[in-house]
Order: structure tokens, then sequence, then C-alpha cells
């Protein structure tokens, strides 16, 4: 583990304190959580906008999509499924505009 020194205003070395108190942390972990989840948003988002990239090229290679209309009435339909045998099939894609 190695050891980084950063420089915060006062007043934000106050706020961090107080909210590490009442999380009943110390400063150090607060940070270091702080730090941690911040780090991994930007990975998660990262991931997010590489899968959306990569769906939006499938899409304009191969011009096919599903309507907002049946992906929605696919997905309620999915969240409101109780048991597999309810799961209701994926829509298929078609080329856009048709």
């Amino acid at each position: 583990m190695s050891t980084t020194t950063i420089r915060i205003e006062d007043d934000l070395k106050a706020r961090v304190a107080a909210a590490a108190q009442q999380m009943g942390k110390s400063a150090h972990a607060f940070i270091v959580d702080a730090l941690a989840q911040t780090v991994e948003q930007v990975e998660l988002d990262a991931a997010f906008h590489t899968l959306a990239e990569e769906r939006w090229a499938n899409i304009r290679n191969t011009g096919k999509t599903v309507a907002w209309d049946e992906a929605k009435a696919y997905l309620i339909a999915r969240a409101n499924a109780k048991t597999d045998s309810e799961r209701p099939r994926k829509p298929t894609a078609r080329k856009l505009g048709k």
C-alpha cells in the first residue's frame, strides 16, 4: 500500500471530518471510500458508453433495431413475470423504418 498526500481547503477538510464522524468512520476511511466509489462510477460510466457505442455501431452496420413500443412492452412484461415460464420472448430486430 502506498501513501498519497492531498491538499484540501480547510472548510472541505472540516466537512469531511464532520461527515466521517456522522458515519462512524475516520476521515481517512471516509476519503478512501469516497475515492473508491468515484473510481468505480467512472469505470461503470466508461463501460456503459463502450457498450452503447458497440450497440450503435451494430445498428449502423446492420440497420436493424427494435421499435421503442415493442422494447418497452417487452421490458414491462419481463419485469412483471413471476416465473421463467411467464418471461416474454425478446422482440425481433428489424431494419430501421420498416
